[in-house]
């Protein structure tokens, strides 16, 4: 948390790679497999299918809209990662991130990462009570 005003750059870039892990640790646990070219958005994609978190796997459209903006936000913070983060050399034409641009992009990844986290859970738990 200190790093999104020590090092914003370096915050961004940790906040990707937590959506990363997070995301990789669910498709393993749930029994699929992930592969090594795929970026963030595509980790997401794949996670909330098997959450069933996607929109195409809902019929209301509030649904459908949060879900989708939910996508997009995971989608924005892997971008951010790789045009300003410092996973990255940017050259010249790099511009560093202001610190609340980390803290808003910290506070968003972390929310993700939390969302993810519960509803794996209570997937875990409901299958669990069914199969008894």
């Amino acid at each position: 948390m200190e790093r999104r005003t020590t090092d914003p750059d370096g915050a961004v870039t940790a906040a990707s790679t937590l959506l990363e892990e997070v995301c990789k640790h669910i498709i393993e646990d749930s029994g699929a497999e992930w592969e090594a070219k795929w970026n963030v958005p595509k980790l997401y994609s794949e996670t909330a299918k098997i959450l069933k978190l996607a929109p195409s796997q809902h019929q209301e459209e509030v649904f459908k809209m949060i879900l989708g903006n939910c996508q997009s936000v995971v989608q924005s913070i892997g971008s951010l990662r790789n045009k300003g983060g410092d996973a990255h050399a940017g050259g010249r034409s790099r511009v560093p991130f202001k610190p609340r641009h980390a803290a808003l992009t910290v506070n968003l990844a972390g929310s993700m990462a939390l969302f993810l986290i519960e509803t794996w859970h209570a997937r875990v738990e409901e299958q669990r009570i069914s199969n008894h």
